[in-house]
């Protein structure tokens, strides 16, 4: 007998595409985390991610089968991750989850590896530019 994944004990694909669209909504008005995002359309992105996760939680590899390895920390490179596109990055990813409505682990399962993976890029500890600490 097989275990059941996480995937599809939270509700497989359609629960994964509620939580990054819901996420993406936060980040589409975000002065600080939108400009990461140069194209106009968040689609792309918004794709990308859900397949990363669904990949990642036990679902099907289509993150993989077409994009490779993750390498989540290189793709991240380009871009600025401080402590407040990271806590930014946080606050919407939260709204997203809680907005799940999972049930006790799930909620917590998925929270904490979010949180660990938005420490994990973390790629500078620079004031951000005009921020309180740059003055």
């Amino acid at each position: 007998m097989s275990e059941v994944s996480f995937f599809e004990t939270v509700g497989g694909e359609p629960t994964f595409r509620k939580l990054v669209d819901r996420f993406y909504e936060g980040v589409a008005e975000d002065p600080l985390l939108r400009p990461m995002y140069p194209e106009e359309d968040l689609g792309p992105a918004a794709e990308r991610l859900t397949l990363f996760l669904m990949q990642y939680w036990g679902g099907p590899n289509t993150y993989s089968a077409s994009r490779g390895h993750p390498r989540l920390r290189m793709r991240h490179a380009p871009f600025r991750v401080g402590a407040e596109e990271r806590d930014a990055w946080l606050r919407h990813m939260r709204d997203a989850v809680d907005s799940l409505e999972l049930p006790e682990p799930q909620h917590t399962t998925l929270w904490d590896y979010l949180e660990r993976a938005a420490y994990f890029m973390v790629n500078t500890m620079d004031a951000h530019p005009g921020g309180p600490a740059a003055r």
